[in-house]
């Protein structure tokens, strides 16, 4: 059978700790790219349109990641998928499996470009987009939905280049499109040289070329470098899913998608508590949560990392490995994101004032909240940690159903039961009070090793998909993905 092939990494062979290393850390370069990408174009829109643009693409951007949220978990089910293939040796079936995830989401992004155009008004009236920003928000997000086909394409193609090794292609083009973006938004917002302005419209458009010029670049390298999941003659008829790689893509996607919106909405639920304590906490709570996005970064990149590699050498019936991947993985989470919670709360100074300015009041409060809330991230990564392991073989709802216990029960209920006593500081306690509870349940799952049992084939030569069902398999996780 053949190997990963150029540019894939045979996770399977390769020294753990190393390995593990070097794939995750392309994964978190391009994780930060992303968010300070996020960061300046909010620095453009705001400095050069005024807060109304900043207001309009906020509102659009909530829809656009609910988008991404879904198709995130689609691209994790196909990245399982194709992870499993390639373990075993089987390039074939990690191209069907390839193949049948972008077909799919081509046909998703066609599908959400349309409606999103039609519905864009709808949607921004369900937000109750403030009518100041609403008719820069629907030019705003109507550009995005034209250019929606391609993000999701390219979203898919990167999870994966990830499922077969690869985290290398994927950082290139997030550069290639972090660049263009950067680069058009000034440029097409205030119409420099012989470009017209086209204001609001301009920054859309500019992260819509970036989405193209990336997608296209991507799809011309993987052939150029004759990338082991390229797809030639009859296997373009891969491109149409068929019907049991759906049933893999929407079974397993669709509860990994689902975990990006619950944490979402938890969110959202967060703000809503804490904008009732006043304009001030609400500021402060702003500047940390921008510290705490980067935060998280190092437990998504790794949970991604841990998954791939998993995925591969579950694949390949490298059990023996499954346990010193977990281990690395939560040893290199804790390492770099203890360091970073270090280096943050050291010069904790410096950076709430990139937020608050001189305003030693807000600088307090939000000092307080990261001296409350920031070590949790610590247990929070360990939770990822052990959810990208389990996702590896297919089982991902009850990861689903902790953190919806977690968030939401544990939580909320902690802030209830002890806001009459703690105040405020309930809110920035219940963080760790979550986590801890996630990771206890997180921890018994994988210790008790049901999920272990799962047991999922995809088909090598053959149309059919056969699964071998073990009684004490997780009901949702019986398909094979490659993650």
């Amino acid at each position: 059978m053949a190997g990963p092939g150029q540019g894939g990494r045979d996770l399977t062979q390769a020294p753990i700790a190393s390995a593990l290393l070097l794939f995750a850390i392309p994964t978190l370069l391009s994780n930060i790219l992303q968010s300070l990408n996020g960061s300046i174009n909010a620095i453009w829109v705001g400095r050069f349109l005024g807060a109304q643009a900043l207001a309009a693409t906020a509102n659009a951007n909530i829809i656009m990641f609910l988008m991404f949220s879904v198709v995130f978990g689609f691209g994790m089910a196909s990245t399982v998928v194709i992870g499993q293939a390639v373990g075993r040796r089987d390039i074939e079936g990690a191209k069907r499996a390839f193949g049948s995830a972008i077909g799919f989401c081509w046909m998703l992004g066609i599908g959400v470009a349309v409606a999103g155009w039609i519905g864009a008004p709808a949607l921004l009236r369900l937000l109750a987009t403030p009518a100041q920003a609403y008719d820069m928000a629907l030019i705003y997000l109507r550009v995005i939905f034209i250019a929606m086909p391609a993000s999701l394409l390219g979203l898919m193609i990167m999870m994966g280049l990830r499922g077969s090794g690869d985290a290398r292609t994927p950082l290139i083009f997030m550069i290639v499109s972090v660049t263009i973006d950067l680069v058009l938004n000034p440029v097409l917002i205030l119409g420099l040289g012989p470009v017209p302005a086209f204001g609001i419209a301009g920054s859309a458009a500019a992260t819509a070329a970036a989405g193209f010029v990336s997608l296209i670049g991507v799809i011309a390298y993987i052939y150029a470098k004759d990338l082991p999941l390229r797809l030639r003659g009859r296997e373009l008829r891969w491109l149409w899913p068929a019907p049991d790689q759906l049933r893999v893509l929407i079974a397993k996607g669709l509860p990994m998608g689902l975990q990006m919106i619950v944490m979402s909405a938890s969110g959202l639920v967060m703000i809503g508590l804490v904008n009732r304590e006043g304009l001030l906490v609400t500021a402060a709570y702003g500047a940390a949560q921008q510290v705490w996005t980067y935060l998280q970064m190092p437990a998504m990149a790794m949970g991604a990392a841990v998954s791939a590699m998993a995925a591969q050498n579950v694949g390949a019936g490298r059990w023996d490995r499954i346990g010193r991947i977990t281990g690395y993985g939560v040893g290199y989470q804790l390492a770099i994101t203890g360091t970073m919670i270090g280096v943050i709360l050291l010069f904790h100074e410096a950076l709430l004032a990139l937020f608050l300015g001189s305003n030693r009041a807000a600088i307090d409060v939000a000092w307080n909240m990261q001296m409350l809330a920031s070590w949790s991230f610590l247990l929070f990564g360990c939770t990822m940690i052990l959810f990208g392991v389990m996702r590896a073989n297919g089982v991902v709802v009850k990861p689903l159903l902790i953190l919806v216990f977690t968030l939401f029960g544990v939580r909320l209920g902690f802030y209830h039961l002890t806001y009459p006593s703690l105040g405020a500081d309930a809110l920035w306690l219940s963080f760790p009070a979550g986590s801890a509870m996630s990771l206890a349940l997180a921890g018994a799952v994988y210790l008790h090793g049901g999920w272990r049992k799962a047991r999922l084939m995809t088909p090598v030569h053959e149309e059919e998909c056969r699964e071998t069902v073990n009684s004490d398999a997780e009901p949702a996780g019986r398909i094979a993905p490659v993650g």
